[in-house]
């Protein structure tokens, strides 16, 4: 395809095609024939709609159809040959149609613009991207639940300030990240409903004169509606916008759990394994085991957040309604979403292989005076101390069982009466881990009911 062929798709408008350099800055088809399939399906509704409201003639409609799926074919197979002459997909899609059908192709564009076009289509790409990272979000949540299950009862440390503070369960900290990765769910779709309104028709900016069916192309290929506005469905990109908020708040997540998987799996703390599956070994220390799935899904927020950022950047100073700044809207949104989408498979999968050490969590989970809190309740409870006071009170034989080099439960009750009288044998009873846990039936708390309660809850929302 030569530049003449260009000057001819341009109407004549450049007496010479551009030179290289304006050819390479004009030119998105290297990231954008990513769209193709969007983009024939879109011309495939188009066509259908013009020859439903006699715009065009059925034979031509018929004729663009199954140009348009030999179009289709040629690309899947590898075949077709991309000019960045024709700068961009629709112009590669359509310079080649005219090859296979002759002069049908011709008015295909009728009635619309390469504005409203690319709109659709980074709207077919972005939604289809939604429904994969729902699909990703259901299978790592399923994993996180079943690993929940599995260990409802299994004690562990609770951490703030990465300090051990209460005893949890194995169960309830996988389930606070089923809480996360589910409001992850609930953004993905929230977002995609939002989005789903169809800009074909709104043409360059203004619709068109053209007696077009702008329901039926946004029937045809998904919507819910056609967008009512046709400034604001070609200048529109919060759908890119807010795809990259909810992978970036996603990310997050998929971070912090990242980062607890690499110091989990630590030689310090060893309260997981990690299948060989989803480690490495160092090339000098074979003792090594690098948890390196988890290193490089901590270390993807970067992009996704830089995809993020340069978007914004990219939008936030644009009059209405088209400015070519927009072309720069798709590479940083097509990184984002190979990345986010990598990164929940890999999550996933290592959540599905990985074992919890129980007899190392429930050794960790008593250290660090984690049942002082308990302590105090108790007192409050029992006792009817003012907290503050019960507080100062434990934070005495913490300090005195620090001093010994030895647990509270460690303390005889005569040092426990010798700070405050009115501690009796009782108290023992609350001292132990696994007495802490199970005290803990508050709705949302870590006991294993309470666990095995959340995990129904998500097990029928799973179902459901």
């Amino acid at each position: 395809m030569t530049d003449q062929s260009s000057n001819q798709m341009w109407g004549g408008r450049f007496a010479a095609g551009p030179d290289a350099i304006m050819e390479a800055i004009n030119a998105s088809i290297g990231f954008d024939k990513r769209m193709a399939a969007q983009d024939i399906a879109g011309s495939r509704a188009h066509a259908a709609m013009l020859a439903a409201t006699g715009v065009i003639t059925d034979n031509d409609a018929e004729a663009i159809r199954e140009g348009l799926l030999t179009v289709l074919s040629e690309i899947e197979s590898g075949g077709f040959q991309f000019s960045t002459a024709l700068e961009d997909i629709h112009m590669n899609v359509e310079a080649r149609l005219k090859e296979v059908i002759g002069e049908p192709a011709g008015r295909l564009h009728t009635g619309r613009s390469r504005n409203d076009q690319v709109a659709t289509d980074f709207k077919l790409w972005v939604r289809d991207q939604f429904d994969a990272a729902e699909k990703g979000l259901l299978a790592l949540i399923k994993a996180l639940v079943d690993q929940a299950e599995a260990g409802a009862d299994w004690v562990m440390p609770g951490f703030t300030h990465l300090q051990t503070a209460q005893p949890v369960t194995w169960g309830h900290h996988m389930m606070a990240y089923v809480e996360m990765f589910g409001r992850d769910l609930s953004r993905v779709r929230d977002a995609r409903a939002r989005m789903n309104e169809s800009p074909l028709g709104a043409a360059a900016l203004a619709g068109t004169s053209f007696p077009i069916d702008r329901d039926m192309t946004a029937s045809a290929l998904g919507f819910d509606r056609p967008a009512a506005n046709s400034l604001d469905a070609v200048s529109d990109r919060d759908f890119a916008l807010e795809f990259l908020s909810t992978a970036s708040i996603c990310a997050v997540h998929l971070s912090r759990f990242a980062e607890e998987l690499v110091i989990w799996s630590s030689a310090q703390f060893r309260f997981v394994t990690l299948s060989d599956r989803f480690s490495t070994g160092s090339s000098i220390m074979p003792q090594k085991k690098n948890p390196d799935a988890a290193e490089l899904i901590r270390a993807k927020v970067g992009r996704i957040f830089g995809a993020n950022t340069a978007l914004m950047m990219v939008m936030k100073g644009l009059p209405l309604a088209y400015s070519k700044d927009m072309q720069e809207d798709k590479e940083q949104v097509f990184d984002a979403a190979d990345n986010w989408m990598l990164a929940l498979a890999a999550m996933e999968g290592m959540v599905k292989d990985m074992t919890g050490n129980r007899e190392s969590l429930a050794a960790a989970a008593g250290s660090g005076f984690s049942t002082a809190t308990d302590l105090a309740d108790w007192m409050v409870r029992v006792l009817k101390v003012p907290f503050r006071d019960a507080h100062h009170v434990t934070g005495a034989l913490v300090a005195m069982a620090e001093g010994r080099g030895c647990d509270l439960p460690d303390l005889s009750l005569e040092d426990m009466q010798g700070v405050h009288e009115g501690i009796t044998e009782d108290i023992f009873t609350v001292l132990g881990v696994e007495n802490s846990v199970n005290s803990r039936m508050s709705y949302g708390g870590t006991a294993p009911a309470q666990v095995r309660a959340q995990v129904k809850r998500w097990k029928d929302i799973l179902a459901g």
